[in-house]
């Protein structure tokens, strides 16, 4: 199962999230795209989602939490503890020995970000 996560600011536009998905691989084989719970109703991520035609996986910030990410954000650390909310997100949706295939990458208006992973599922 490949999943995208993604995390992103509260202004984050459909555009933003699109081209930090595209950049990260795109849509090809996606099973979801998953996010922190607190940020899964978002307009702009529902209509990501539905242009592609995945299911959003929410994942609870606790689950987040403690999850090692080779990208490092201060700021996400400060508020998540774990150093991407993407990378992380990407991981805890993919299931318990998924791997990323696409770290974090952001978007030019850096309100956007995506990361890949593959795993068995949950």
């Amino acid at each position: 199962m490949k999943v995208a996560g993604l995390g992103f600011r509260k202004d984050a536009t459909l555009a933003s999230l699109r081209e930090a998905l595209l950049a990260a691989g795109g849509t090809d084989g996606l099973a979801a795209v998953a996010t922190v719970s607190d940020k899964a109703d978002a307009e702009a991520l529902k209509q990501l989602a539905r242009e592609c035609g995945l299911p959003i996986k929410a994942v609870p910030a606790n689950l987040l939490a403690g999850i090692d990410t080779p990208t490092q954000s201060k700021l996400v650390t400060e508020k998540f503890a774990t150093g991407s909310v993407a990378e992380a997100a990407a991981l805890a949706a993919a299931g318990p020995r998924a791997r990323l295939i696409a770290t974090r990458v952001v978007s030019q208006d850096r309100t956007a970000t995506a990361a890949i992973a593959e795993g068995d599922g949950t």
